[in-house]
């Protein structure tokens, strides 16, 4: 009789242990070191892996003192250019620029797929157009912010250009950031989406201010558009749907 019971404990406990290993959560990626050298090779890695999560240090500021992409076209980007999906999950983080050397923070290729996670890009100046992103591909902000950028062309805080682009920003901000027009966002026969997102306080010597909308579509969704001189989105070749000013 004793058999039987042994064979039937086992069985019992093999059940629990398969049941507990389908609950077991995912291998975390181990974190980027707190380095510029560190967050580019962990970038290249990924293009080169043909995409991946990079899993930043909670609460790291990475300051890019150099750049490390140039397509020869548009002006150098402190970081690789992203030309695969790569996501940097982040946890209170800021990537900047710093030092004399001027180049914007992010450049997305039209085979890139940038998503930030509770990052924010800052400080990033460019030449041309993309203070802070320069995207021919896809960009999704999730609680992300684009902060304190600068272009002397178009779109401060981001330049989103042609069919193949879209821009998502979720619970996001896009603030304080400079152009010569569109401080904050510029989406040209782009995609462009705001859910519960703000674009705030940017500012362009011609307007608008805020977001320049030429052809594509734009969608705000429980998104706020204020503050933004001279315009919010006035002066847009193409009208910006629920924006006003």
């Amino acid at each position: 009789m004793s058999f039987p019971r042994a064979v039937l404990a086992l069985a019992g406990a093999t059940v629990v242990a398969t049941a507990t290993t389908g609950l077991l959560p995912a291998t975390a990626h181990a974190a980027v070191a707190c380095t510029e050298a560190a967050l580019i090779t962990a970038v290249n890695e990924a293009n080169a892996a043909g995409g991946g999560v990079v899993t930043l240090t909670p609460g790291c500021t990475y300051t890019l003192t150099a750049a490390h992409g140039n397509d020869g076209v548009n002006g150098p980007t402190g970081l690789p250019i992203i030309t695969a999906p790569i996501t940097l999950e982040g946890n209170a983080n800021t990537i900047t620029r710093s030092g004399a050397s001027n180049f914007r923070i992010a450049q997305v290729s039209t085979t890139g797929d940038l998503t930030l996670k509770a990052v924010t890009l800052s400080g990033g100046h460019a030449a041309t157009n993309g203070g802070g992103i320069l995207n021919f591909g896809a960009v999704t902000l999730n609680g992300s912010e684009l902060s304190e950028n600068a272009a002397d062309g178009t779109g401060g805080g981001i330049y989103s250009t042609g069919g193949a682009a879209a821009a998502k920003f979720t619970s996001s901000n896009v603030k304080n950031n400079t152009a010569h027009q569109a401080g904050g966002i510029a989406s040209d026969r782009a995609t462009l989406t705001l859910a519960s997102s703000t674009v705030n306080g940017n500012a362009a010597i011609i307007n608008p201010g805020g977001i320049y909308h030429i052809a594509g579509t734009v969608t705000l969704d429980s998104a706020s558009v204020t503050a933004n001189t001279p315009t919010n989105c006035s002066g847009s070749p193409s009208p910006v749907p629920g924006c006003t000013g």
